[in-house]
């Protein structure tokens, strides 16, 4: 199973009658976890035999049941609106575990009641009601005999899944420290005991650590973070300089593992077999060393999670931050007392409609997906169901994307890179262009480190009215600088004008590796992927005139409809 099999179910599970949709890879921090060692968190192991799959546990949804009762509903009509309401900036994350969630749950949505998010929410919410009420009908709708089939299927299910299962391998997931915040106070550190966000009023990227303990976390808008923390100050974002740290942080990578993949600028996911086995060294000790060789090199720190594959390595990787790591063992005892209790939102791809739509079959923990998998199978997607049974039986990718797709046959492992930003309204052409310029500037860095090239190119706009719009342009040669990349963005940038937006984001597919020449090589590289992108903002600096021959190579500055082969793509909708 590779790290690409896992994340098209992971990152865009879609559940039967229910919007599609996209997770970041942020989640909740786990409860306290017994802590043994030099802070490495071991799972306890099970007294479950190998050999069994796990008891069936009865509960008010089984099919052996003999009724099938709901949850008991809560009546919410006595209590202020403001308890029952739930978003993403009222989950935590790690530095936030004693917060008071009621407070900050109450100035956000004092702080958000009468903007059009909140009227956005409220409408998505509605949706997902209606969806979840559906689901509830079909259950109550299902036989007994219907039930037990669904069960029997899903036993066969599981004992396929668990021949895949492999504890041979041994997987690291590194996740920086509050990684933008902690790269400004390296320049500013001052900054490092008070709390500090970088962003602004519109929207905040990231929070250091004083500033999580008031509730202020990434994602958040900018005016709601002050109202919860009067004292926080803003730090303008500066990608360049993130990337820069980044790199520094990816040639530590490289020593333990040259193929490791990038989830982000902050994080990675490292394969150490061959490592420990040639250096005769445990993953703990890897971890341990590789954190202390990532603070040597760039005075900041990173948590660390050692799992037998890439799914629970992400999970672990949040159980002792900052700067501390915790490992889940290669046995299957142990993986599966790992995820008995292990909430359902702690895994990487379902989020918070998924977890309200799982919440509603009494699906609140892995093992309850096991418990409850004749409901499971009754009411997803055959996808949906594997994917959900895999999270039960803690299973997970255990090769690279990379190989799953041939290193040697050009094959990126992805089908596409892309980076977004949040902000607040903006409108002006100046502003948007600029805007423009600083995403092609960054997915031109993160392509560069990892020697791909695009096709296609694809533009995200997301309105104050939370309408989406995707503008898609395929290109007749393959690009990956900026300055190949910004003209035919800008082309349709302009074609949406005048429009007033809250995010842009841009995307590039139809993926392949660079072919490599010379002594330019992903081992020996004579440009990292900082110098590249330095070398493109230069670019970007030429005078106007050599920018100007550079975008008649797809058609002029004013692009037309099917010239140079480009062909335009759109679609839009409402989010």
């Amino acid at each position: 199973m590779t790290l690409q099999h896992i994340n098209r179910h992971c990152y865009a599970m879609q559940l039967p009658d229910a919007p599609e949709y996209i997770v970041s890879g942020d989640q909740l921090s786990l409860s306290a976890v017994p802590a043994s060692g030099a802070g490495i968190v071991h799972a306890a192991s099970s007294s479950t035999s190998s050999a069994e799959l796990p008891q069936h546990k009865q509960t008010p949804l089984d099919p052996e049941s003999a009724q099938h009762e709901q949850p008991a509903a809560v009546d919410g009509a006595s209590k202020p609106a403001w308890q029952d309401y739930n978003s993403v900036f009222t989950a935590a994350k790690a530095g936030m575990q004693n917060v008071d969630k009621e407070k900050v749950k109450k100035i956000v949505y004092e702080m958000s009641k009468d903007s059009a998010h909140f009227r956005n929410e409220q409408r998505k919410q509605a949706q997902v009601d209606a969806k979840i009420a559906q689901l509830k009908a079909k259950v109550a709708a299902l036989s007994t005999a219907e039930l037990a089939g669904f069960q029997k299927s899903c036993d066969a299910k599981i004992t396929q899944l668990e021949a895949t299962r492999d504890l041979t391998k041994t997987w690291l997931h590194v996740d920086m420290d509050a990684f933008y915040a902690s790269v400004e106070e390296l320049d500013q550190p001052e900054l490092k005991n008070k709390p500090m966000a970088v962003g602004g009023i519109g929207m905040i990227c990231t929070a250091n650590y004083e500033a999580r303990k008031y509730g202020v976390r990434s994602a958040m808008p900018g005016f709601i973070a002050r109202k919860l923390c009067p004292q926080l100050v803003f730090v303008k974002p500066d990608f360049v300089k993130y990337t820069a740290a980044s790199e520094q942080t990816r040639a530590v990578f490289r020593l333990y593992d040259p193929a490791f993949e990038a989830g982000s600028l902050d994080e990675a996911y490292l394969d150490i077999t061959a490592y420990c086995k040639e250096h005769g060294v445990t993953g703990e000790q890897v971890a341990a060393e590789l954190r202390a060789k990532v603070t040597a090199a760039t005075q900041l720190t990173c948590s660390v999670g050692v799992a037998p594959n890439v799914m629970l390595a992400k999970v672990a990787s949040d159980m002792n931050k900052p700067n501390g790591q915790a490992k889940v063992e290669a046995s299957r005892d142990a993986v599966m007392a790992f995820v008995h209790d292990l909430p359902i939102r702690k895994i990487p791809g379902i989020g918070k409609v998924s977890e309200q739509t799982l919440n509603a079959l009494d699906i609140n923990t892995c093992s309850q997906v096991i418990q409850q998998r004749a409901y499971v199978a009754a009411l997803l997607s055959s996808i949906s169901c594997n994917f959900l049974l895999s999270v039960g039986l803690g299973l997970g990718a255990t090769e690279h994307s990379s190989r799953g797709g041939g290193e040697d046959n050009g094959l990126p492992g992805r089908k596409g890179i892309s980076c977004e930003r949040t902000f607040s309204a903006m409108s002006a052409p100046a502003a948007l262009e600029q805007m423009a310029d600083t995403l092609v500037q960054h997915l031109a860095a993160d392509m560069a480190a990892e020697d791909i090239e695009a096709k296609t190119l694809t533009l995200k706009l997301k309105t104050t009215d939370f309408h989406i719009r995707t503008r898609a342009a395929t290109l007749p040669n393959y690009v990956s600088t900026a300055a190949q990349m910004l003209p035919p963005i800008s082309k349709l940038l302009k074609a949406e004008l005048p429009v007033e937006i809250r995010l842009m984001g841009v995307r590039g597919s139809n993926l392949r590796k660079i072919q490599k020449q010379g002594a330019i090589s992903a081992a020996g590289s004579k440009l990292n992927a900082l110098q590249r992108m330095v070398l493109q903002g230069r670019k970007q600096q030429q005078p106007r005139e050599q920018q100007q021959q550079q975008q008649q190579q797809y058609g002029g500055q004013h692009l037309q409809d099917g010239q140079q082969g480009i062909e335009w793509h759109d679609n839009e909708q409402q989010q």
